[in-house]
């Protein structure tokens, strides 16, 4: 049966322009042994053949309609409507408007999240990335998305730039489909979540497998720290299909919604990327 996901995300596929003429995933016989992160396609633009990791980000995003046309029509990813719609229903379960959350999207990309934010009535939009290719496909794509898009490494961010962000009262933290890779160490997403105003707003998702004990790329460690200190309060906890595998497993994440309790002590950030978080 379609979801109401991939209902939205076709009719807004079928507006968008782009030059490309196919999308190739590669055969079982080449897949068999690829994780989640070295999984790769061959698309073919103005005939010209070109092979792409799904995790080079830089080269997707060049290409109009790439992203669009590989992780939400084939792959039928889901997770940008999923954690938005949860995010919704749990602020209106709190008495509060969509409408009234200024959110900072984390990891904004060609502006996927951020273009669920303002279907939901959400006007205040700042997006954040550290690849300038980001930045230009969303402003390429989504034009009048965001109030303001950053270029910015939130593991070394500048102080007038946390300043400026600061002075937005920004209440709502969006990071959707870029934590657990290495795409966002635990630190960006501490500094990001440190410049959310108190009470606040959290919704996140990452793959099941990284919040288990055996994890190790931190974030286990981190939610499990951040709820211990009173920093974040968990509202909302949900598994469901991320998106398809190319071989056609289902990938499962987990999606978060949590309010922010206190402001995060200076010490937590610094310790984010420490394997000793605990």
């Amino acid at each position: 049966m379609t979801t109401s996901a991939e209902t939205v995300w076709k009719e807004r596929l079928s507006t968008m322009e782009t030059s490309i003429e196919a999308i190739q995933l590669p055969g079982k016989s080449d897949d068999e042994q690829l994780s989640q992160n070295e999984e790769w396609c061959v698309v073919t633009v103005e005939g010209s053949r070109k092979r792409i990791r799904f995790h080079d980000y830089a080269s997707i995003y060049e290409i109009p309609g790439l992203y669009e046309g590989l992780f939400y029509d084939r792959l039928k990813c889901i997770s940008p409507f999923r954690v938005s719609r949860l995010l919704a229903d749990v602020v209106r379960e709190r008495g509060q408007r969509p409408e009234d959350l200024r959110a900072l999207d984390l990891g904004a990309g060609n502006g996927m999240v951020g273009d669920e934010l303002h279907s939901l009535g959400v006007k205040t939009i700042v997006g954040i990335d550290i690849i300038p290719q980001a930045r230009s496909a969303a402003m390429r794509d989504r034009k009048g998305i965001y109030q303001e898009y950053l270029v910015a490494d939130m593991t070394d961010l500048a102080r007038d730039t946390a300043q400026r962000l600061v002075a937005k009262e920004l209440n709502c933290l969006t990071s959707v489909a870029t934590l657990g890779f290495g795409d966002i160490p635990p630190k960006a997403f501490t500094t990001a979540l440190s410049l959310i105003s108190t009470p606040g707003w959290l919704a996140f998702n990452i793959k099941e497998d990284f919040l288990y004990e055996r994890d190790d790329s931190g974030f286990a460690r981190l939610v499990r720290k951040l709820s211990r200190l009173g920093v974040i309060r968990i509202e909302a906890y949900r598994r469901y299909r991320h998106r398809l595998a190319i071989d056609g497993r289902p990938l499962y994440y987990v999606a978060m919604i949590a309010s922010k309790q206190k402001q995060i002590p200076l010490s937590s950030i610094e310790e984010a990327d420490s394997p000793r978080l605990q």
